[in-house]
């Protein structure tokens, strides 16, 4: 049987989707699974992913093995518009042949994201990263309201996922609902395996 992880996939342009990722990471390990944190790469003016080679700072790009082997799944952009990021977008629309295996059927997913306003349109861009889960067959998770955290915060956090209105750090409330849905999923793989 192979090494249960839960990857946490993610573009983050400025930073501030790699912040929540962080905390989702806690949420999952301190479930006493593995999480791990990968990326998309970026896209230039013509719609090309850049793919830089030797790329060693920073995160790790989501390789195709990556997706497949995961036990679960959180997926993470920010608010581009009300929808996720080209960057993420071009990712799953490179997945059909993960879709055609069936790899993803029946394992859990949820998702993040972060937007520069409260009307930014955080909830549609979390519905969205929902879309192309659904298509793969993957069982989806929230937040509930269980977590005190969501009647408190007033910058970021939905029962759909963890998010974040952008400032210089993460309030205490966006910390504790990343790190509750990082929690839930793990616990919810935990059952499903």
């Amino acid at each position: 049987m192979n090494h249960p992880y839960i990857l946490i996939l993610y573009y983050s342009r400025f930073g501030h989707v790699e912040k929540l990722a962080e905390q989702l990471r806690l949420g999952v390990e301190s479930e006493a699974i593995e999480a791990r944190l990968r990326t998309v790469p970026m896209i230039n003016k013509h719609g090309e992913s850049i793919a830089e080679s030797g790329y060693s700072d920073g995160p790790v790009h989501c390789k195709e093995s990556d997706l497949i082997g995961c036990s679960g799944l959180l997926v993470g952009s920010p608010t581009r518009f009300g929808n996720m990021s080209a960057e993420l977008k071009y990712f799953f629309d490179s997945t059909a042949n993960i879709w055609l295996s069936g790899s993803l059927i029946g394992k859990p997913a949820g998702v993040f994201t972060s937007s520069s306003s409260f009307h930014g349109g955080q909830e549609s861009t979390l519905l969205s990263m929902m879309i192309p889960l659904l298509h793969h067959g993957m069982i989806l998770c929230g937040i509930p309201y269980s977590e005190s955290a969501l009647n408190k915060t007033k910058r970021g956090g939905t029962p759909y996922g963890s998010s974040h209105i952008e400032s210089e750090e993460l309030s205490p409330e966006e910390r504790k609902i990343c790190r509750t849905q990082g929690k839930i999923i793990a616990r919810l793989t935990k059952k499903l395996m």
